[in-house]
Order: structure tokens, then C-alpha cells, then sequence
């Protein structure tokens, strides 16, 4: 299982990686949005859809992703809109803060989130904040390197808090949802993303643009950041999987169950990610 599910996450990354950086901005809004509507797919059976619903929800959720191609500007020639992207990724970071706070509370918080309804504006909220902050990320760099600096950081944390988890993992991190995380894992995960963000503070300050000691900072507040909202999304999708007595999101990857099973820590990353990156960097 094991071997599988390396092999299977190395060809996503390398998929990913020739992906962005070989694509245009409007193709590659394109081909995430596609990946976002399989998203879509595998969410619905969270809320527990029928056939007609779920195809529903997911029209919806193409429906908005046309709309937002037109208020980010990728129809137009007036170039990317960074302000709007900035204040999505805002409410982004909100919604999964209050998932957070879900999480802690859960299951005595269940009540309050647990019907279709909920679940379902819930995957509109995560999904559409994740195609804006990859659509955001490649406008911000149209090389694609902070796409991909995302979603290495991302993986560090799963990579880091897997082998760190196996070798020393003692204390149970949240038991009532995915009993195999501890918070050894959670550090060396941390730790992990902490080196990689920082190479890449330095790459960006040699190739992009010249960063001072406060960026360096923020790279490495940033890793903790990013470090904090994948375990929340991990935690997220294990709380959703849970109430509807699932194993995995889907069954698309093999070894890894669904899209979802895959991406759920960038999907909660990427929206403060972007947040932090666009007043870095200073807009498009």
C-alpha cells in the first residue's frame, strides 16, 4: 500500500508541476477548475446527495467558477483583479477558521453543521477559495513557482508528520477523528515545512525579488500558517468522513481513495497562503 501510494503521489507531482509551469493562466484556470468540479463529485456524497442533486451541486459550482473567471478578470484585458482575489482569500481563511473551531468542538458541534444544506455551501466555500488561490498564485508568478512552492509545502507537512508520527508518535492528536495522527507528527511536519518555505524565501529573493530580513519572517511565519490549516483540512475532510461513515472521498487515486483524500490540506492552505503571498509580493 505503501509503494502505491508514493508511486501514485509522484506522478501527481509531476503531473502538477509540468501542469503549471507549461500552461497560460486562462488553461490552467481551466484544467484546476476541472479538478475542482471532480472535487465537487466526491463532496457531495458528504451532504449525502442523490444522483440529481449532486449533479446539481455541481453545476452550481461551475456556475460560479464562470462568474468568478469574469470578477478576477481572466475574461477581459484589464488584467488580473489581486484586490478581489485578496478579499476572497480573506473570507477563505475565515470559513476555515471556523472549521477549526468545528473540529475542537466535534462531535458536540455536529448539530449545528450536519445537513445537506450546510454541507453542501461548505464544499462551495472550500472548493471555489481553492481554485481562486491556484488561479491567484499563477497570476502572481505566471512561471507557476508558487503553485508549486504550495503544494511542495503542503506535502512536507503530510511527509513530515507521516515519518515523524511513525518513528516517535505518541500523543494522540485527535482521536475522536483520525486516531493515527499524533503531535509528533504535527512537529515534525512543522519542522519539515519550515525548511522547505525557507529555500524557497531564498530562491524568490535571488530569481523574483529582493526580499529583506522581515520577508524572511514571514516565510517562516507563513510555514507555520500553512503547516496549522493543512492539518485543519486534513482534520476537516476525517470529520466529514466520519459523520457519513466513509472511508475515503473516492476511489480516483489509487492508494489514496479521492481527489479530496489528496488535496484537503491545500485546500484549507491555499486561501491564507494567497492572502500572505499577495501583500508580500505586492499584487499582480
Amino acid at each position: 500500500m505503501l509503494r502505491q501510494r508514493i508511486a501514485t503521489a509522484i506522478v501527481l507531482l509531476v503531473g502538477l508541476i509540468a501542469m503549471t509551469t507549461s500552461l497560460g493562466l486562462e488553461a490552467f484556470a481551466a484544467v484546476t477548475g476541472a479538478l475542482v468540479l471532480i472535487g465537487a463529485w466526491e463532496w457531495a456524497a458528504f451532504a449525502s446527495l442523490g444522483s440529481k442533486s449532486r449533479l446539481a451541486f455541481v453545476g452550481t459550482l461551475a456556475l460560479s467558477i464562470a462568474l468568478l473567471w469574469f470578477a478576477l478578470g481572466l475574461a477581459g484585458n484589464n488584467g488580473y483583479d489581486a484586490s478581489f482575489a485578496l478579499g476572497f482569500s480573506l473570507l477563505g481563511a475565515l470559513f476555515w477558521a471556523l472549521m477549526f473551531g468545528a473540529i475542537v468542538s466535534f462531535p458536540e458541534s455536529t448539530e449545528a453543521w450536519n445537513d445537506k444544506s450546510r454541507i453542501s455551501v461548505m464544499g462551495m466555500l472550500s472548493l471555489l477559495g481553492t481554485w481562486v488561490g491556484l488561479v491567484t498564485l499563477k497570476a502572481l508568478l505566471p512561471s507557476g513557482a508558487l503553485v508549486i512552492m504550495l503544494i511542495i509545502m503542503v506535502a512536507a507537512v503530510d511527509v513530515g508528520a507521516f515519518f515523524t508520527g511513525k518513528l516517535f508518535g505518541k500523543r494522540k492528536l485527535a482521536p475522536a477523528l483520525s486516531p493515527n495522527k499524533t503531535w509528533e507528527g504535527v512537529w515534525g511536519g512543522v519542522a519539515l515545512n519550515l525548511i522547505v518555505s525557507l529555500a524557497f524565501a531564498l530562491l524568490l529573493d535571488k530569481y523574483v525579488q529582493a526580499f529583506a530580513a522581515i520577508d524572511y519572517a514571514i516565510f517562516a511565519a507563513l510555514a507555520l500558517i500553512v503547516a496549522f490549516f493543512s492539518v485543519v483540512g486534513d482534520l476537516a475532510e476525517s470529520m466529514l468522513k466520519r459523520n457519513r461513515e466513509l472511508k475515503d472521498s473516492g476511489s480516483i487515486l489509487p492508494g489514496h481513495g479521492g481527489l479530496l483524500d489528496r488535496i484537503d490540506g491545500l485546500m484549507a492552505a491555499t486561501p491564507i497562503c494567497v492572502a500572505v503571498l499577495i501583500l508580500l509580493l505586492g499584487g499582480v
